[in-house]
């Protein structure tokens, strides 16, 4: 159970973090620090006792990596999407009590480009957490988490303006019930995320192997 709320404890206030600095106009341009540093910050917090995934597609690659079993990972995406949904009515209400204006929603004309830009940056961040924190020739190390929040955050910035910078299906869900994503986008960000933790995952068996 302690794995699950901590889980639900990062996966909510990384939403939180998405739903309000992306709606903050003062700070938008850092929007993509605060997330980064609310994500790092969330792995050192929680890391220790549940990985520190706070997302789907990262538990996705976390399993192909034989790192974690088949029914905890489904009870992480469960507790994960769950939170994501309570982090963005929550974010929205507490934008409104700001006197925050319309959230618009983000119009993703070239999907192709969208399932692109969230594979890439999907990838790099399943990657950099696979090598990082799931191999014992890196046990115990303390960067882990500053090369994991960094990835999250060259990522945004790199690719945040073609697909809006999820990398993450619950920040895709919770980003569509605040209405920030259209929902029939919700395809195209699933299909991005979920191709890119797998295809993460199958680089890093070809590069680093099996052997723990």
């Amino acid at each position: 159970m302690k794995k699950y709320l901590t889980e639900f404890i990062g996966t909510f206030f990384l939403v939180l973090t998405v739903v309000l600095a992306n709606n903050n106009p003062s700070i938008l341009p850092m929007a993509p620090l605060a997330i980064a540093g609310m994500y790092l910050a969330m792995i050192y917090a929680g890391g220790h006792i549940s990985g520190g995934h706070y997302n789907p597609a990262v538990t996705l690659a976390v399993l192909i990596r034989g790192k974690i079993d088949r029914g905890d990972a489904l009870y992480y995406v469960i507790v994960q999407l769950i939170a994501s949904v309570f982090a963005a009515a929550i974010g929205v209400f507490l934008h409104d009590c700001g006197n925050g204006g319309e959230i618009a929603a983000r119009v993703n004309e070239q999907a192709m480009c969208v399932v692109l830009a969230e594979f890439l940056g999907t990838f790099a961040l399943a990657y950099v957490v696979l090598n990082v924190a799931t191999t014992r020739s890196n046990a115990s190390n303390s960067h882990y988490g500053i090369a994991i929040g960094f990835t999250m955050l060259a990522s945004n910035y790199a690719l945040g303006g073609l697909s809006g910078g999820a990398f993450n299906p619950a920040i895709a869900l919770g980003a569509s019930v605040a209405g920030m994503f259209a929902w029939d986008d919700m395809g195209v960000y699933l299909i991005g995320t979920l191709l890119g933790a797998a295809a993460a995952a199958t680089v890093f068996h070809a590069t680093y192997g099996r052997e723990d």
